[in-house]
């Protein structure tokens, strides 16, 4: 039978390497902690009951799960990479297939916009091909343009 010091120090660092080379998230970080931790109380009381010890690890890895998450200031900006911040507002471009209150067009940029240099637009008013546009909106993976000045 294994030795529980030894047990709970090889889930400890199984748990953190998979968080490190699978995960990332953060969250099973916190269980192979609390492993670490109750080896270290393992091998400071050795005759600590299984039930005691399990119930330890419980309680470890919630609690440190929940500090965590109470105290990690995310914000959404972390979160938003590749998508509109509203940057590409007042970008203008050239019309390509004519769109109008009934139908979709499509609008090029010279330089990339979002990633791409061609879009799916829409507008509140007929817009020929070949005309200068201005985004004035981002709706989901279409662009809201108009008629530019």
């Amino acid at each position: 039978m294994i030795e529980p010091v030894w047990f709970w120090a090889v889930l400890g660092i199984v748990l953190i390497a998979f968080e490190i080379l699978a995960i990332g998230t953060l969250y099973v970080l916190w269980f192979g902690l609390a492993a670490l931790c109750l080896s270290f109380a393992t091998w400071l009381a050795p005759e600590l009951p299984y039930t005691v010890q399990f119930i330890a690890f419980a309680i470890l890895s919630a609690s440190s799960l929940w500090v965590w998450k109470k105290y990690d200031k995310k914000t959404d900006k972390n979160f938003a990479i590749g998508q509109s911040r509203g940057e590409e507002i007042g970008r203008i471009g050239i019309v390509k297939k004519p769109t109008g209150p009934t139908q979709t067009g499509m609008i090029h940029f010279a330089q990339g916009l979002m990633g791409s240099r061609e879009w799916t637009a829409i507008s509140d008013e007929v817009i020929e091909t070949g005309s200068s546009a201005q985004v004035v909106a981002v709706e989901g993976n279409i662009l809201r343009i108009s008629k530019s000045l």
